[in-house]
């Protein structure tokens, strides 16, 4: 149906090098990314920062079209979600994504939502893709 692309370029070792992330809409051009954006908190983007990115994005989109099918239309919706990077035994494992949702949704009642929202987090392409525990907490505000 669609292919896109995203790409890396690295230079040096594991901690003294450095990276460079690109996506085909521009969206990143060269984006840094390395070892002390990852582990340490310093400044750049890492794999995990955006899986979470995207997997906010498509639990999203994925819920706005389910919506529609129940006849409800979001006025406002975030997500944001949490991407855990754990040690495992030689190497490291995203071992959960945690989900958290806040939308409106007028005429929505919290069962509808919450059904709805379930059915968004199991069904976009994204959580398919993703071999870990995915966890949603979602809000509906008036």
């Amino acid at each position: 149906m669609s292919t896109t692309s995203g790409s890396a370029k690295w230079q040096g070792g594991i901690k003294d090098g450095k990276g460079a992330i690109s996506t085909k809409s521009g969206a990143l051009s060269d984006y840094p990314y390395g070892f002390a954006s990852r582990f340490e908190g310093k400044p750049g983007s890492n794999p995990e920062e955006l899986i979470g990115a995207a997997h906010a994005a498509c639990f999203t989109m994925a819920l706005s079209l389910i919506l529609g099918e129940a006849k409800l239309t979001a006025e406002q919706m975030e997500t944001k979600a949490d991407v855990m990077l754990e040690k495992q035994g030689d190497g490291f494992a995203i071992t959960a994504v945690h989900l958290t949702l806040t939308a409106k949704i007028p005429g929505a009642d919290d069962a509808t939502f919450q059904d709805c929202a379930a059915k968004a987090k199991a069904g976009c392409p994204v959580s398919k893709l993703l071999n870990t525990n995915i966890t949603l907490d979602a809000k509906l505000v008036s």
